[in-house]
């Protein structure tokens, strides 16, 4: 098959990763960068050129779209779905899933378990952080990625300030509630077609609350309980991704999904768990892809 990889960074673990296992399996495997993609329709069908040559031979298509090219990235993504190329990420599923609180929305909708979460309003906004009493709270930005735009604030008082500073600056955001009992740790599920292939537990480093690797935090291998299993499998399916990362805290009502993300970091869970996810990656467009 043809497959491309939709990246940025040809050099970076997880495009290396992905470029290794397709041509392990003897596909034909490149990586398209999305800045040089220029959409067109013509004569009422979509075109994609990639530098001065027009792409029509692909089968799959692997995207890795960062957080600061959403739009343009998924735009990219809708047009090769639309010329009829399997995705193993869902143009609407990488947008739902980018914004936390439309993630959040489709999830409630499904009856996932998650923290107590309300939306950043100009109106009320005093009442709406009132309402976690004087407890600790994250106040998270929309679209932030590695555990950038996620604070944790102590009490009501400084919530309050947080939430007017960033309101102020027109920058959307909501607030949820700390689990404390987590301490520092999360689970990270990888879903592939329904299936948990691998999972990790992270651990923030010290002085941190925030348990992504990108931030210095640690991890170990795990094997998740049957609960979180399902967990993580109802919530790729809801949102509607072949291929999704899952974060999970353990609270006392139990486990609780914080995040999804469409085009997981590959160097961290395969290192840590010992699994081949891109292998299995490719293996799903074999079995996907007809």
């Amino acid at each position: 098959m043809n497959i491309a990889i939709l990246s940025r960074a040809e050099l970076l673990y997880s495009t290396q990763s992905l470029l290794k296992a397709g041509e392990a399996k003897d596909h034909d495997i490149e990586v398209i960068d999305p800045a040089f993609c220029n959409l067109m329709i013509q004569n009422n069908k979509p075109i994609v050129q990639y530098h001065d040559q027009i792409v029509d031979d692909l089968d799959a298509i692997i995207p890795r779209i960062g957080a600061s090219n959403t739009y343009q990235g998924a735009s990219i993504v809708r047009h090769f779905e639309s010329m009829g190329v399997y995705s193993v990420a869902c143009s609407q599923g990488i947008i739902d899933s980018r914004d936390k609180w439309t993630c959040f929305q489709i999830l409630a909708g499904a009856g996932i378990p998650m923290p107590k979460t309300t939306l950043g309003s100009e109106q009320y906004l005093s009442s709406f952080v009132k309402d976690f009493g004087n407890n600790p709270v994250i106040i998270k930005i929309l679209e932030g990625t590695h555990g950038q735009g996620v604070i944790l604030c102590e009490s009501f008082k400084n919530a309050l300030s947080t939430a007017e500073t960033l309101q102020a600056a027109n920058v959307k955001f909501i607030i949820q509630e700390f689990i404390a009992e987590s301490q520092g740790t999360d689970l990270r599920a990888i879903v592939i077609d329904g299936q948990v292939v691998a999972a990790m537990k992270r651990q923030s480093k010290d002085g941190d609350f925030r348990s992504n690797l990108h931030r210095g935090g640690s991890a170990v291998s795990l094997q998740l309980s049957q609960q979180e299993k399902e967990l993580a499998i109802a919530t790729a399916k809801t949102i509607g991704l072949h291929v999704c990362g899952v974060d999970i805290l353990t609270s006392k009502r139990g486990p609780l999904v914080l995040e999804v993300n469409s085009t997981p970091g590959l160097e961290g869970i395969e290192t840590t768990s010992g699994v081949d996810v891109s292998t299995k990656i490719i293996q799903s467009i074999e079995r996907n892809v007809t």
